[in-house]
């Protein structure tokens, strides 16, 4: 399904649309404040497995991010988050970083890597979060990269584009207008510090 959903007006029968297929265990590509996602509901063991096997991910190894409404519902699956990381928080979300966090017991088993750690998302974007709104509870998410035979990450940004490339593997793509091309800035906030381990378009404000 193709579906055309207005970037800072989301119609709010096109979401529960969408939302109610990812709740049936659909994959879906959306649009964020950075690049396009790919992702799916925590709760579809089904769902999750199907991403893993798109994006040729270990569930062991990987890290997955999670797509929240707000800071409150972040801390619901973050483990203990001292008063440092909350205020990094504050002041840098809605927007575009993905921070790693330890994974709370809410999490489900399936995301528990052996690093019991999490990524985590508010992005700067009314689509992404609308759905969100509507599921009651975050959205697993991976950026859509291109496979490239160089080490460049490549996004394609164009929702025509991504209909051309994945329409076999999505059950909805959403057209929130062009996307980004640069990927959200990748804050580790688990060890002693908080540190940018990849420096993305947002600029971390301390």
């Amino acid at each position: 399904m193709y579906l055309e959903i207005h970037p800072t007006n989301p119609e709010p029968r096109k979401i529960k649309q969408a939302a109610d297929i990812i709740r049936s265990g659909g994959i879906i590509i959306y649009p964020t404040d950075t690049v396009y996602g790919l992702g799916c509901d925590i709760l579809h063991q089904g769902a999750v497995e199907n991403i893993c096997r798109i994006k040729r991910l270990d569930p062991e190894k990987a890290m997955f991010t999670l797509i929240c409404k707000d800071i409150s519902q972040v801390a619901e699956y973050a483990w203990q988050i001292d008063n440092d990381v909350f205020r990094v928080l504050r002041k840098n979300l809605p927007g575009p970083f993905t921070f790693i966090l330890k994974s709370a017991n809410s999490v489900p088993k399936l995301f528990k890597n052996r690093k019991r750690t999490i990524g985590i998302r508010i992005p700067d974007n009314k689509i992404a979060l609308a759905l969100v709104e509507e599921m009651g509870r975050p959205l697993l998410s991976t950026s859509l990269k291109m496979e490239t035979d160089d080490d460049f990450d490549v996004y394609l940004t164009d929702p025509i584009d991504l209909k051309e490339h994945y329409d076999k593997i999505a059950d909805v793509i959403i057209d929130g207008g062009l996307g980004g091309n640069e990927p959200s800035t990748l804050v580790n906030c688990v060890d002693d510090g908080i540190e940018i381990i990849r420096q993305g378009i947002g600029e971390l404000a301390m």
